[in-house]
């Protein structure tokens, strides 16, 4: 897994439980199972039954006396909190495939450029010819400058993993970065090929 896929992964599992969670405490205010059920809220929660609201007019005079800054303060936080979330949001929906990759390594005005479509399909025919491997599948994200290869192998049988793997970085992804002349980062998963099994007579 790649760190960007860690992050992403990392803050939509906090983002989930947070929401997850706060939903949980309101809606139980709200159905006032606390009280139907006998069950203790959380020390310092304020809302644990239907009639009780989140900022009292004591709150909100105490907030309003804070200064003139204060609520300018306030709704700046908010409205960076939701750019960050926004720009977040537009970083994922990106379109993360190169498109082209310069040949040999010149300017993509000074050379012929190679589609990154291209480059994945001849990497992955390349290696499902590897012995032991039965199907292949290549997606090449990342820069131009630093592309990443996602490389997806179904062994066979009879396929070695370690063997395959050293003909895939000698083989394919070797020639690729000579085609390219670019530092062209690999991540391999590997699976076995389901096969029945054999009857012993």
């Amino acid at each position: 897994m790649t760190p960007r896929t860690v992050l992403n992964r990392s803050l939509l599992a906090l983002a989930g439980l947070v929401l997850v969670g706060g939903g949980l405490l309101i809606l139980s205010a709200g159905l006032d199972l606390y009280r139907q059920h006998h069950l203790h809220p959380p020390a310092g929660w304020l809302l644990t039954t239907p009639d009780d609201i989140l900022l009292g007019s004591g709150d909100r005079t105490r907030w309003s006396s804070q200064g003139w800054w204060w609520w300018p303060a306030v709704i700046a936080a908010l409205a960076l909190i939701a750019l960050l979330a926004l720009w977040w949001l537009l970083a994922q929906l990106r379109r993360r495939r190169l498109g082209t990759l310069p040949v040999g390594g010149t300017a993509p005005q000074q050379g012929v450029e190679l589609s990154d479509r291209a480059l994945s399909d001849v990497i992955a025919a390349e290696a499902g010819a590897l012995p032991g491997v039965e199907h292949a599948a290549v997606h090449i994200t990342g820069r131009p400058a630093h592309p990443h290869t996602r490389v997806r192998l179904t062994l066979t049988p009879q396929g070695t993993p370690r063997a395959t793997l050293d003909a895939l970085f000698a083989g394919p992804l070797s020639t690729a970065r000579r085609s390219t002349g670019s530092d062209m980062t690999a991540e391999v998963r590997l699976r076995v090929a389901r096969h029945k099994a054999h009857r012993a007579q």
